[in-house]
């Protein structure tokens, strides 16, 4: 079975609330595009610590997550950030994974965005 691959855009939603409310311009929103990987295996969305810089995002929490490969780490959760995949977002958190690590599309932003094309 082959990796699924997604092009995103992740935006700070802070900066995207005060955008809106007027205390910073448009142009000020910070935001990152970039290519993941789509993993129904992992739950969050993980980024790494190169994107929480660009993305201005703060520390909220430190989670234990486990790795793919069966390891254990306590890790740094960020947000609030907004996932933008075509025409659906998601709003939550993401871990924080070190270095340059590839970023990975999880399960709970995935069902987010879906929900939001069903209709009744």
């Amino acid at each position: 079975m082959g990796h699924v691959f997604a092009d995103i855009e992740l935006v700070n939603s802070v900066d995207l609330a005060n955008s809106k409310s007027g205390i910073i311009g448009n142009e000020e929103v910070r935001n990152h595009k970039l290519n993941v990987m789509v993993d129904t295996g992992a739950l969050m969305m993980t980024i790494n610590e190169n994107i929480q810089e660009i993305l201005g995002l703060p520390t909220v929490d430190h989670r234990i997550a486990q790795m793919a490969d069966g390891t254990r780490k306590r890790l740094p959760v960020v947000g609030p950030i907004e996932i933008r995949f075509q025409d659906r977002f998601s709003v939550g958190n993401a871990f924080v994974l070190p270095g340059n690590s590839k970023a990975i599309l999880g399960w709970i932003p995935l069902q987010e965005m879906l929900a939001k094309q069903i209709k009744l």
